[in-house]
């Protein structure tokens, strides 16, 4: 009996390590393939504001994005939630301007989240593939960005949420 649940925990974990690489791979293809598509960079350089995350049990809290080329940004959040200290993450996303939207810009990426409970429950790391829209405003100094961040946790037995969805309202810099 305990080396059919040892089986099961560890086919688990390679359909997992299968979602991961088959995320990355998409990606991958989706960053090579639009490379030679890219027109010009961002209108802003930096967006400080807020970012809900929504999905099975809800996120909020604050959002940092920089432009660290002309089509690769970053983007720090902490956010909070029922049951979370607090959670801390990094993501790293391709930005391809939509020609035809002015300030418009479909993206692709992922990064880490890693969330630290309250009563001490532990921690939990989240992989968080991520692809979305990213605004910004013309005549004003802020910026929108809505997109699909499913979420695989690396820890804690596994497990996954692909119907999480993100929001961010920036002022920009």
């Amino acid at each position: 009996m305990h080396d059919v649940s040892i089986f099961v925990i560890l086919k688990k974990h390679l359909l997992m390590l299968k979602k991961t690489l088959l995320a990355g791979l998409l990606m991958a293809a989706i960053f090579c393939g639009t490379t030679a598509y890219a027109q010009k960079g961002p209108s802003y350089k930096t967006g400080l504001g807020l970012r809900l995350d929504l999905g099975d049990g809800n996120l909020y809290g604050f959002s940092a994005k920089h432009f660290l080329t002309q089509q690769l940004a970053g983007e720090a959040t902490l956010l909070f939630g029922s049951g979370i200290n607090a959670s801390i993450g990094a993501e790293l996303q391709y930005h391809v301007p939509i020609p035809s939207a002015s300030g418009l810009s479909w993206y692709a990426g992922g990064g880490l989240q890693m969330l630290f409970y309250k009563y001490n429950l532990g921690t939990s790391v989240w992989l968080r593939p991520m692809a979305g829209l990213d605004y910004k405003v013309a005549t004003a100094p802020l910026n929108l960005s809505f997109d699909w961040r499913p979420t695989f946790v690396l820890n804690n037995g596994g497990g996954s949420d692909i119907g999480r969805f993100g929001l961010a309202l920036r002022f920009t810099l």
